[in-house]
């Protein structure tokens, strides 16, 4: 099968990951919960893998990064662990996923205002306009860095002059981006970044990210074993211990320590521009058939590996199943959890077929999947 679903889990994943996880599963015990051999390899790792995403998204202690199941659980953290109450105000776009939408409309319901900026024809966002609707009320700003559903890039290094501007939480999702386009904490001003390990990252489901900022006090999301202050009634205050409460899932870490020392083996500048070459390709492949209609903007081509299409008369769910079932193209339709972005491109109903390519595709398989949609277009 030519898989092109990497924006919901990149596949296959590297060779040293799953031989990572299997060393873990059989020689790892729990980490910073005991003195033994096994106990130490496992806090070594663990620490390492602290190490490698610092280094990658230039944060400067490792500590400040906490260990999560996924982005979604990184990204409650964010947003209900602000201590946000009525009265104060939020800003983010129409871009975002569900799993940045259901926190907020669950604080909206506590009395906190929410202002979205809608994007334009293309998806991409006003940077004027969420300027002008920050307040004295305003808190925080999370955004997506990279749209999940067209692929577009947001400019979170302007967005970050803006938040440090106006002395603003600035949350990032970088679910879409980490492990294919550089991120700087410090540089781009980000507060709190929430990152997933089996997409950009090429990791193993199960394990996930959050880096805070030293100047942000988040409220715990969780309270239990941290394996330190173990007489104390409260939770340590300190991170990372604050975010991690219970046995950390150390095989999935192990996996995404081996995926991470990849990246920087193989280059995140090398697997970026082999993705984007393919994306382009297969946007120049396409963009002139009959009947099909690509989202986003391709203005530019730095921007997530994703093309997003509708076929003129076919729905998004049957025209992926057909190209699953009748030629072995694996894509994704439908909302793809992005609810108000199709809003914006009024595709509420039909959705979108979405084509995520990874740096393990090769061009054969895009030109492969040019002829049959070419096929497709002219048969309707």
């Amino acid at each position: 099968m030519i898989y092109f679903d990497n924006a919901a889990t990149t596949l296959p994943k590297p060779k040293a990951v799953g031989e990572a996880m299997v060393e873990a599963l059989n020689s790892f015990g729990n980490p910073s919960r005991g003195g033994h051999e096994y106990s130490l390899r496992s806090s070594r790792v663990l620490y390492e893998t602290r190490e490698l995403l610092a280094k990658l998204i230039g944060a400067e202690d490792p500590l400040n990064i906490a260990f999560t199941g996924n982005s979604t659980m990184s990204l409650n953290m964010a947003i209900l662990g602000l201590g946000l109450s009525e009265g104060d105000e939020i800003i983010t776009t129409t871009l975002e996923h569900n799993s940045v939408l259901r926190p907020i409309y669950k604080l909206k319901k506590d009395g906190v205002k929410v202002k979205f900026i809608g994007s334009d024809k293309i998806g991409n966002i006003n940077y004027d306009e969420l300027e002008k609707n920050i307040n004295e009320n305003t808190k925080a700003v999370i955004v997506t860095h990279a749209s999940n559903l067209t692929g577009n890039l947001v400019d979170i290094d302007r967005i970050g002059k803006t938040t440090h501007k106006h002395n603003l939480i600035f949350i990032v999702d970088g679910s879409q981006s980490l492990g294919v386009f550089p991120v700087d904490v410090v540089k781009n001003n980000i507060d709190i970044l929430c990152f997933t390990g089996h997409k950009g990252l090429m990791g193993p489901t199960g394990v996930g990210g959050i880096y805070v900022s030293p100047k942000v006090d988040l409220n715990p999301y969780l309270v239990g074993g941290s394996g330190s202050h173990s007489f104390s009634e409260e939770h340590p205050k300190t991170m990372p211990d604050k975010l991690e409460a219970g046995t950390p899932n150390i095989h999935g870490i192990a996996g995404l320590n081996a995926s991470l020392k990849y990246i920087f083996n193989t280059g995140m500048d090398t697997i970026r521009e082999k993705e984007l070459s393919l994306a382009k390709v297969f946007y120049e492949g396409i963009k002139d058939l009959p009947k099909v209609k690509i989202y986003g903007d391709f203005t530019t081509f730095y921007r997530s590996p994703i093309v997003t299409i509708n076929l003129e008369g076919i729905p998004s769910s049957d025209l992926s199943e057909v190209l699953s079932y009748e030629y072995g193209i694996a894509t994704r339709p439908g909302i793809h959890c992005a609810p108000l972005m199709h809003n914006d491109f009024k595709t509420n109903e039909d959705g979108m077929v979405r084509f995520s390519f990874s740096h393990q595709n090769t061009m054969e398989e895009i030109l492969k999947t040019i002829e049959i949609l070419k096929e497709l277009s002219e048969s309707i």
